[in-house]
Order: structure tokens, then C-alpha cells, then sequence
């Protein structure tokens, strides 16, 4: 009686395929579980409309110096940005969920690769970023809000914004493999995501701020993604100060600061959150 041994793939090309091949059967598994429990999506779907309707209703007045007059149409791409960001705490909440449950080790005792559980976590969020965005296009829609430049740039604005969720989905995702604890994970990730988001140009416009907090702002990568997310949804007047100065020297810088920011923190992040998920006992 004879036996077939699988040996493991050699090679970095094999070795990639198996790994996506299984990322992707991860993120499959993640997606089915959005669609058994719908709630979860509705409720992450709940904060952002909030944010619209306070700001656009309850707060718009207050803002008056507001490049181009109309808040809404300011207001709306910080919102998808916002939204990604937030969106990606599921992953640490959802990380911290399978430690608890024990779900990791069974996958790390199983013939498949280490970076699995994180790509196919990633990977279910980029889907999970892109529905929600439509969404809240059409609740952009609903607001006032309208996309004034060409189809081009509107999927440029979906790319952008997916291409965001995707980058903190990977912050996140160390952040839950670090602490380890639900509750911990909830506040931890919360306390570091609201400062970065607020303090940002997704909102209201950094001259707005208080000189203190103006630098920060200035600096913040989520103010050069809101930005370039307002570039292209209203064009240049997205670019431009409270004062109506302009804020770059032209949109290729606020583009080469967005690329530059995401590609950075995955090369930080992607690295840290296998090699954390690696150590797992």
C-alpha cells in the first residue's frame, strides 16, 4: 500500500499562487458571513449616514468659509474617506473575535499559508469598502451632493477610497493581532482612528482649525487623501484653501503625498502584521 505526499510548493512564484489561491478562500469565507448576518454591514453602514445628515443638516451653517460655497460638495469626499477608515476597524475587532474563539490556531494548524488569514481578511474588505461606498454615494446623492467631474474621475474616487479602507484594514489588522483582547481592541482602535480623522481636512478645511492643531492637520495623510478624493469629485476648487488660495502647487502633488502615504504604511504594516500573526501561541 502506497501513499501520495503533497510536498510543498518551491519557489517564490508557487509559493505567491498558494498564497492568494488561499487568501481567497479566507475572504470567501469572511464575505459569507457578512451576508448570514446583514446587520453587521447595516450598523457599519449607520455611523457614516449619521455624520452626513449632522453635518449637512445640523452643523453646515457653522462652516462658512468653504472653498467653492457648498458644503455638501465638501463635505461628502471626507465622508467616503472617513468611511473606509472606519470601516476597517472590523478587521481588529474580527481578528480579536477568531483569537477568542480559537479559529486562528485551527488555521495555523492547517497546510496553508501564514499570510492567508490577513489577505483574506484585506481582501473581504476591500469588497465589503466597495459596497459601502456606493452606498454612500447614493446617500450623497440624496443630500445634495453631485460628482462634477468626468466617469473617469468618480472611479477614481472608488479606487482611492477602496485603496484607503485596504491600507487601515492592514493597520487594523495589527492592531488586533498586537492586543489581542476584544474590548481592549474596540477602544484601542477607536482612540487612534477618531484624533487622525478629525484632525484632518475631512470635515472642515485646516485653516478653519485652531493654529495649534493647523500643522498636524496640514501633515494628517488622511487630509492629502480628502483632498485628492475632492479633486476629483468637484475638481480644483477641491484644492483650495478657506481663504480660496490654492493648498499645492498642483495636483500632482496631492497625488504623489496620497500614493507615497498608503505605500508607505503598507510596507510598514503588512510586514509588522504577518510577523505578529506568525508569533501567535
Amino acid at each position: 500500500m502506497s501513499a501520495t505526499v503533497v510536498m510543498p510548493a518551491r519557489g517564490i512564484g508557487p509559493r505567491v499562487r498558494f498564497a492568494l489561491a488561499d487568501g481567497f478562500v479566507v475572504a470567501w469565507r469572511n464575505l459569507i458571513g457578512i451576508g448570514r448576518v446583514p446587520t453587521v454591514l447595516v450598523f457599519e453602514l449607520v455611523q457614516p449616514i449619521m455624520f452626513v445628515l449632522l453635518f449637512r443638516f445640523v452643523y453646515a451653517n457653522a462652516f462658512a468659509n468653504i472653498p467653492g460655497g457648498d458644503y455638501v460638495q465638501f463635505l461628502m469626499p471626507g465622508i467616503f474617506v472617513q468611511n473606509a477608515i472606519f470601516g476597517s476597524t472590523a478587521t481588529a475587532i474580527g481578528l480579536a473575535e477568531d483569537l477568542k474563539k480559537g479559529l486562528l490556531d485551527r488555521f495555523r494548524s492547517l497546510p496553508m499559508a501564514r499570510s492567508a488569514v490577513l489577505v483574506g481578511r484585506t481582501t473581504a474588505d476591500i469588497v465589503k469598502n466597495f459596497l459601502l461606498v456606493v452606498v454612500m454615494v447614493v446617500v450623497g446623492y440624496i443630500v445634495g451632493f453631485r460628482f462634477e467631474g468626468s466617469l473617469l474621475d468618480t472611479i477614481g474616487v472608488v479606487l482611492l477610497v477602496v485603496a484607503v479602507g485596504f491600507t487601515f484594514s492592514w493597520i487594523s489588522a495589527t492592531i488586533g493581532l498586537a492586543i489581542k483582547q476584544v474590548e481592549a481592541v474596540q477602544a484601542a482602535i477607536f482612540t487612534l482612528i477618531f484624533p487622525i480623522v478629525f484632525i484632518s481636512a475631512a470635515f472642515v478645511p485646516v485653516g478653519s482649525m485652531s493654529e495649534v492643531l493647523q500643522p498636524i492637520a496640514a501633515h494628517n495623510p488622511v487630509t492629502y487623501w480628502c483632498d485628492l478624493a475632492r479633486y476629483l469629485s468637484i475638481g480644483p476648487v477641491g484644492l483650495l484653501d478657506a481663504t480660496g488660495l490654492p493648498k499645492y502647487s498642483g495636483v500632482e502633488e496631492v497625488l504623489l503625498y496620497s500614493i507615497a502615504w498608503i505605500v508607505v504604511l503598507l510596507a510598514i504594516f503588512i510586514p509588522l502584521s504577518v510577523r505578529l500573526y506568525r508569533r501567535l501561541t
